[in-house]
C-alpha cells in the first residue's frame, strides 16, 4: 500500500522521504533512535543530497529531532500531544469528506469499493487491515480536490499510523474500523455531505479512543506490578 496519496516518487528525495517515513512509522526507527546520514546512504542506496532533503523535511513533519552537537534522533510522540493529533484530525478529515462528497466522482467511490471488497480476505493480518484503512482515507483526500488538505492529512495519518504501531498493533481488532468505511461509501454516493462528515468524525474519534486507552493502560501498568 502507498504511503503518499496517488503520488508516484518524483525525484530521489521524495523516495528516501517516503522509505525513511516508512521505516519511523513501522518503528524499523524507533523513537529515540540515531539517524547517521552515511548510515541511511548505505541501506537506502541514495546519495547525500536526497537523504538529506528528507530528514529536513522529516523535520518539518516531526518525525526527526535535531539536537545540536548530538545528531538526528526519531521524535518520540509526548501523551500530551495526542490531543493534539486527533482534534486536528477531527476537524480536516471531516471537512476533507464534505468536500469529496461534493466534488467526487463514481469513479472514485468504485476504487473505494474496490479496495473495501479486499478487506474481506481471511488471510490479511491487522497491519493489512490498516493499510486498507488508510488507502480509503487517501481516496477521500484526493476526491477533496484540495491538495494542501491531502498533504496534511497524509502527515497526520502517519503519525497516527505510528502510533498505531507503538500501542495497538498486538492488541488492536481492525475490522471494526475498517467495516466503518461501508457506511461512509454509502454516505459518499449519495452526495450527503452532513452525513459523511459526521461518520468520518466519528470514525477518528473511535480511533483516538482506542489510542487513549493503550496509552493509560501502558502507563499504569509499571504502578500496578
Amino acid at each position: 500500500m502507498s504511503d503518499i496519496a496517488n503520488t508516484e516518487p518524483e525525484s530521489l528525495g521524495e523516495q528516501a522521504y517516503i522509505a525513511l517515513r516508512r521505516k519511523i512509522v513501522r518503528l524499523d526507527f524507533a523513537p529515540g533512535d540515531v539517524l547517521r546520514e552515511d548510515e541511511l546512504q548505505q541501506s537506502l542506496g541514495l546519495g547525500r543530497t536526497p537523504i538529506r532533503e528528507a530528514l529536513q523535511r522529516l523535520q518539518r513533519e516531526h518525525f526527526v529531532t535535531v539536537i545540536p552537537r548530538r545528531g538526528m534522533f526519531v521524535s518520540g510522540i509526548e501523551v500530551e500531544e495526542l490531543s493534539m493529533l486527533f482534534e486536528t484530525r477531527a476537524v480536516l478529515e471531516p471537512y476533507a469528506a464534505r468536500l469529496a462528497a461534493l466534488r467526487g466522482t463514481p469513479d472514485d467511490w468504485d476504487e473505494m469499493a474496490a479496495t473495501l471488497a479486499l478487506t474481506t480476505d481471511p488471510s490479511l493480518n491487522d497491519v493489512d487491515q490498516l493499510a486498507l484503512d488508510r488507502r480509503c482515507h487517501e481516496i477521500i483526500w484526493a476526491a477533496s480536490g484540495n491538495r494542501f488538505l491531502l498533504d496534511t492529512l497524509d502527515m497526520l495519518y502517519a503519525q497516527s499510523d505510528r502510533l498505531w504501531h507503538l500501542y495497538l498493533a498486538d492488541v488492536a481488532d481492525m475490522q471494526h474500523a475498517v467495516d466503518e468505511h461501508q457506511s461512509i461509501l454509502a454516505a459518499l454516493r449519495d452526495g450527503d455531505g452532513d452525513e459523511v462528515a459526521s461518520l468520518v468524525e466519528t470514525h477518528v474519534q473511535s480511533f483516538d479512543t482506542q489510542i487513549r486507552s493503550a496509552v493509560t493502560a501502558r502507563l499504569a501498568a509499571p504502578l500496578d506490578q
